[in-house]
């Protein structure tokens, strides 16, 4: 928390200057392409990653489908994940989000400028409706993040639970699945220190529709989970193997 706040303050100016920008766009909202918003978007966070001491490695761009819609399953860790994934990701791509959540400042104008969704957990209704708008959205080849693990108190690098529902987007638009494993993830805004800090985010080979078809919303669940929890026990792995070499 110390660093968000130390970065807000620290980018004020940016930050006034994109929320007046933002809200001309939404006002204005015919004549900015997704592209153009989703350019300006990742120049915010460039600023804001320079500005506090972040720096994200990416891999596996290649498994990244070349045309159409998809959308990405990621683990959950903190206020960092979407940032880091859109960081990474060339191409425009949006954001499911708690309706509670985006309401807050900032928060909200993002999820506007980025045309993200809100899902409202409190009105099954309300969820089915968003539910079916992004599998539409999809279908005619937007791209979205959905974190199915839910909440991301204390989760660290450790998976928790996810939840088989949000992957109804995925069997109603029919659509790629891209998993997602992002590593550190939690350190850039959960820890309250200025160092430097750097995250992982690991684009997964997709599976396509054939390969999920015949699969309930609980065994995909499962299978993504599995997928991302390899790519991060083989990753932390890694790691503890070369700060082990470093201390002999």
């Amino acid at each position: 928390m110390l660093r968000l706040c130390y970065v807000v303050v620290v980018s004020l100016p940016f930050v006034m200057y994109y929320l007046c920008k933002a809200s001309y766009i939404e006002r204005h909202d015919e004549n900015f392409s997704e592209e153009r918003r989703y350019k300006m978007a990742r120049r915010c966070i460039a600023i804001m990653m320079r500005n506090g001491r972040i720096r994200t490695e990416s891999f596996g761009q290649e498994y990244l489908p070349r045309e159409g819609g998809y959308i990405m399953y990621s683990n959950h860790q903190g206020k960092y994940d979407t940032l880091g994934i859109m960081i990474s990701h060339p191409k425009p791509c949006t954001i499911v989000m708690d309706a509670d959540r985006s309401t807050l400042p900032i928060v909200d104008s993002f999820i506007d400028l980025v045309q993200g969704q809100r899902l409202d957990k409190t009105n099954m209704k309300s969820q089915m409706k968003t539910i079916l708008n992004i599998a539409e959205e999809v279908k005619s080849g937007r791209r979205y993040i959905i974190f199915p693990e839910g909440g991301y108190d204390h989760n660290r690098n450790d998976l928790q639970e996810f939840l088989p529902g949000s992957f109804k987007c995925a069997t109603k638009s029919q659509a790629p699945i891209v998993p997602v494993a992002i590593i550190d993830s939690y350190k850039p805004f959960g820890m309250n220190s200025l160092r430097r800090v750097k995250t992982q985010v690991h684009f997964l080979a997709p599976i396509f529709f054939e390969e999920y078809a015949q699969l309930t919303t609980h065994e995909i669940a499962e299978l993504v989970k599995s997928r991302i929890s390899e790519t991060m026990d083989m990753q932390l792995k890694k790691r503890k193997a070369v700060k082990c070499e470093g201390n002999h």
